[in-house]
């Protein structure tokens, strides 16, 4: 197996799961499985806590088709909103419940099921709240399931509290069409914040997998990921190179991995002697089979980056082994 190897905990997942169940309650849960479950594969992450959630999140439908493919059953909300009637027809054929951001998208999905999205102050993707009682004229009101925005500094309490406001509006005004609709404000940071940030559901992403966002801990939960390279080759050092880099010091032998920036690793952060190859990385001496990242923030730290970027690269090229 020439690949790198991706050790992946599915039982730390369900804990993960389990534990942010029993901080929400009885309220609606959103499992985020975007960009492969970041990093952790998808559909082997829906099958092990679909029993524990209400529903999955997506970035594109693309990624909702493949977790109908292995057989997940329960609604799939998809972020982006469709682009075109392909999107929205594709959506409609595999049961996916859209993003409504316009009067033109709720126009285009008028066969799906469907979330409004509100732009509280990300100025992301939602419509904003003058346009709302358009959107909720252009919508059906039968297939709308919810009414959601997202939190742009979860840490900020100031900030939170002015989202928090606009979005009550929000609410008031489509829960007056219909009170029984789904409101969702927070990801893992407003969830983390708890109190009124909770309303109907939640969607936990970085949580699921162990980790915080910026200003929160993550001290309970458990990650889930490894990853894991292995020795090619043992050399003689003969003098010049350490790969692409000149050595500037004698080494007795050079052990080559096969692991390198086209791994989803960063080129100029060593994981052991020097810069990374494109395909390989060297260290002095070592073992055949070497733990190269045990915990996203710490090697995030050393990156000058977050753990959510480390996740959803670090298994571009990779082998996934699941523990259960």
């Amino acid at each position: 197996m020439q690949k790198t190897l991706s050790v992946i905990n599915l039982c730390n997942i369900r804990a993960n799961a389990l534990k942010i169940r029993a901080k929400i309650g009885n309220r609606k849960l959103f499992a985020v499985v975007k960009a492969d479950a970041y990093g952790h594969g998808a559909e082997e992450v829906a099958r092990a806590i679909e029993d524990v959630c209400d529903g999955f999140c997506v970035a594109i439908a693309d990624e909702g088709a493949a977790l109908r493919i292995a057989g997940i059953s329960k609604p799939v909300l998809v972020f982006a909103p469709p682009l075109d009637k392909s999107d929205a027809e594709r959506s409609e054929f595999y049961n996916l419940t859209v993003t409504v951001n316009s009067v033109e998208t709720a126009r285009l999905c008028k066969n799906c099921r469907c979330h409004i999205k509100v732009n509280t102050g990300m100025n992301r993707l939602g419509c904003n709240i003058k346009d709302l009682p358009k959107v909720l004229k252009a919508v059906d009101l039968d297939k709308t399931d919810g009414v959601y925005s997202h939190l742009f500094a979860p840490q900020n309490a100031a900030v939170c509290k002015a989202q928090l406001e606009i979005f009550n509006r929000a609410e008031r005004l489509v829960k007056a069409q219909k009170p029984d609709i789904c409101a969702h404000l927070s990801a893992s940071g407003g969830l983390l914040r708890g109190g009124n940030y909770l309303k109907d559901g939640v969607r936990a992403g970085i949580l699921l997998y162990g980790y915080a966002p910026a200003g929160f801990s993550s001290s309970g939960f458990k990650p889930a990921l490894k990853v894991y390279a292995k020795r090619v080759q043992k050399t003689k050092f003969i003098g010049g190179g350490v790969g692409y880099n000149y050595a500037d010091r004698p080494y007795k032998n050079l052990s080559a991995y096969r692991l390198g920036y086209a791994d989803g690793f960063l080129r100029g952060v060593p994981l052991g002697e020097k810069t990374l190859c494109m395909d390989a990385f060297m260290r002095n001496g070592g073992g055949g089979l070497i733990c190269v990242m045990k915990n996203a923030d710490e090697y995030a730290r050393r990156c000058g980056t977050i753990s959510y970027e480390v996740l959803t690269s670090v298994t571009r090229r990779s082998e996934k082994i699941y523990e259960r």
